[in-house]
């Protein structure tokens, strides 16, 4: 589509090429960056809520890793005032490590090509190294003291034999490498004796797997002939129907939406301030101590954002669609566009509301419709889609799409407890995929409150002689030590989050309610290293009071950091959050037992949450939804126009 004339007043613009470019002259000439160092992260921050403050001004978050010396700084920078603004050097030993960064892949397979242990290893298999490849995984933090403080990555290997060859068919199980890529030093190998090498291939592309392709299939055809309903301008601030949004992104989060509000009559009324995938884990279950530590933060240690997809018409988005291509930095602070990065379309969505009605004779029916906005990253192995969904009626719904390559391991004879067989001889460990949402509630405003919902079964027995009452519990989470809370499917517990006030005309204050899906939070057990660097996925939802630098579950620096950081620090604070500025954390995810289908390439699984109007209208916000205008007579005849009884939809 053609995007509308840009307004340039909107704080929360994307990151442009030259604020970029103008971040790594400051750093230059600051003398914070140069031939050994990198960046690892650089991050638009958010307008300073403090009215005080110039919410105009540009601020940049930067990390930049030396890799000589291994020392880290954290640094902010203006951009308008081209300045920085402070530059802090991080002890790794207490902070942890800044992200990997995308060239130390390459360290890790240089550095184990020529150690004498590694190829020792590999030819006791019959391996030939030049078709190992090996994949560089972050090291987690464990019972190594000689790592405290150093910058450490641990080596799987696969075999590939030729170029096109999938390698995760072919894992070398039994074997497993430690390495130092700040010293470039190999420090461990683990080898506990060959175990053979799967031989059956994953290619799934190749034809002696796929058979003949379907023949089947007839095209289907999504066309807006008049365009998409939502404009853009100022190159990503959306308006849908009554919803407003300002789009951004960042290199960790991938997508985050701004100031998501809805027009209500007269009144534009924010919802959330807020909203993003602040964290990711993939805690896997195989006790093997060739993979025990395997346990990967995929937004802290990874940055999702940076490995988003450049997505393709008809591919990976269809029908008509508006792309958005954010800026980011590469590792020498030049501006690198992700093409067609950020993917939004409208979708129809079945049936918004209908009925048919006996006394008045009206046969009514509206169609629902979504704005859908998303972006595909690839880690590793696995792909990743985070879908964001806004609807007609006012709900606020988050989905997860998993799919790609599970990790492979062999599948050792006699069977486990903790990996799935998939293939002869080839086996997939048990893991979880856990997301932590973070949602900086605007209810109205920022006097919020969250109120814990459960149904309340009521016994048989004076008041109820024939046992049919059930009804509701509602319990206000008044400081953060009793905001920390766990999903009870049984008792159906939902949480309300409500402006005290604002009212709707019932009195009410108004307000939203979030379902989760009830999936199971963290397996490990509570004494675990994973459990105490991943504390946010052992609970279901953490209600916190704002604060600026409280911006990640897990803290700021997650690669091997010890634990700690993050929500039970925010926590620690035990602030007020009743009527107060606050911010929800919710965690979802999906725990994985592969299956045959998921190989050679998994179909999609998906998780997530939705966030639904409870009272936060006065009454039903889609009764002026027109009826379908798309030709079929049948759902908006000319009776109906005149009040008079319509036919059926179908």
């Amino acid at each position: 589509m053609t995007l509308a004339p840009a307004d340039t007043a909107t704080q929360y613009r994307l990151a442009a090429a030259a604020e970029i470019t103008e971040v790594q002259g400051i750093l230059r000439a600051g003398g914070l960056l140069g031939p050994h160092k990198r960046i690892a992260y650089l991050g638009l921050l958010d307008p300073a809520r403090d009215s005080s403050k110039d919410s105009e001004d540009r601020r940049f978050r930067v990390f930049v890793h030396d890799v000589s010396s291994g020392r880290p700084l954290d640094v902010t920078v203006s951009a308008t005032r081209g300045e920085v603004i402070s530059a802090v050097e991080l002890d790794t030993a207490v902070s942890g490590e800044l992200p990997v960064l995308e060239e130390e892949f390459a360290v890790v397979e240089e550095l184990l090509a020529s150690d004498e242990r590694w190829l020792k290893a590999l030819a006791d298999r019959g391996l030939d190294v030049s078709k190992v490849r090996v994949a560089p995984l972050s090291a987690g933090v464990f019972e190594y003291p000689e790592e405290k403080g150093r910058r450490i990555l641990r080596g799987l290997a696969f075999v590939q034999d030729f170029p096109e060859d999938s390698a995760w068919a072919h894992p070398v199980d039994g074997l497993v490498a430690y390495m130092d890529v700040v010293n470039k030093e190999v420090t461990q190998v683990l080898d506990l004796g060959a175990v053979p090498v799967p031989a059956e291939h994953g290619n799934y592309t190749d034809p002696e797997l796929t058979g003949p392709l379907r023949t089947t299939q007839k095209p289907i055809s999504i066309t807006q002939p008049e365009g998409p309903s939502f404009t853009v301008t100022g190159g990503n601030h959306v308006e849908w129907e009554k919803w407003s949004v300002d789009v951004g992104f960042d290199v960790r989060e991938g997508v985050v939406l701004h100031n998501l509000a809805f027009q209500d009559g007269d009144r534009k009324r924010p919802i959330i301030n807020r909203a993003s995938i602040a964290e990711m884990v993939v805690p896997y279950g195989d006790p093997s101590p060739i993979r025990s530590w395997q346990n990967y933060f995929d937004t802290g240690e990874y940055l999702v954002g940076q490995y988003a997809n450049s997505l393709e018409l008809g591919c990976d988005c269809l029908g008509d669609i508006t792309y958005l291509s954010p800026v980011i930095s590469d590792a020498f602070g030049n501006p690198r566009e992700i093409r067609n990065g950020i993917c939004m379309h409208e979708e129809d969505w079945g049936i918004l509301s209908k009925h048919s009605d006996l006394w008045t004779g009206i046969n009514y029916t509206r169609r629902n419709r979504r704005l859908v906005i998303s972006f595909f990253t690839t880690i590793g192995n696995y792909d990743y889609g985070f879908y964001w969904y806004l609807y007609l009626d006012g709900t606020i719904e988050f989905e997860a799409k998993a799919t790609g390559v599970v990790f492979t391991s062999a599948f050792p004879e006699g069977g486990s407890d903790n990996i799935s067989q998939l293939a002869p001889g080839l086996g997939a460990p048990f893991h979880q995929h856990l997301f932590s949402a973070r949602l900086d509630m605007a209810i109205d405003g920022f006097t919020n409150r969250v109120e814990e919902e459960d149904v309340v079964r009521q016994p048989m027995g004076e008041g109820n002689e024939r046992g049919n009452a059930f009804s509701r519990k509602r319990t206000v989470l008044g400081r953060e030590s009793e905001g920390v809370r766990e999903a009870d499917a049984r008792a159906g517990r939902t949480w309300i989050i409500s402006n005290p006030e604002s009212r709707n005309r019932l009195g009410e204050p108004v307000g939203y309610k979030l379902h989760s899906q009830n999936q199971p939070t963290l397996l490990a057990d509570p004494g675990s290293s994973i459990a105490r660097r991943a504390a946010f996925a052992t609970k279901d939802v953490w209600v916190t009071r704002y604060a600026e630098d409280e911006r990640y579950p897990t803290g700021d620096f997650v690669n091997q950091h010890s634990g700690g950081a993050g929500l039970p620090a925010y926590v620690s604070h035990d602030r007020e959050i009743d009527g107060q500025d606050i911010v929800l954390w919710h965690t979802f995810g999906l725990t994985h037992f592969p299956r045959v289908e998921d190989w050679p390439i998994m179909p999609v699984d998906t998780v997530g949450f939705k966030l639904r109007p409870e009272g936060f209208f006065d009454r039903s916000p889609v009764l002026d939804v027109p009826a379908n205008a798309s030709g079929e007579a049948s759902c908006h005849s000319a009776s109906e126009a005149a009040g008079e009884p319509a036919g059926h939809c179908h």
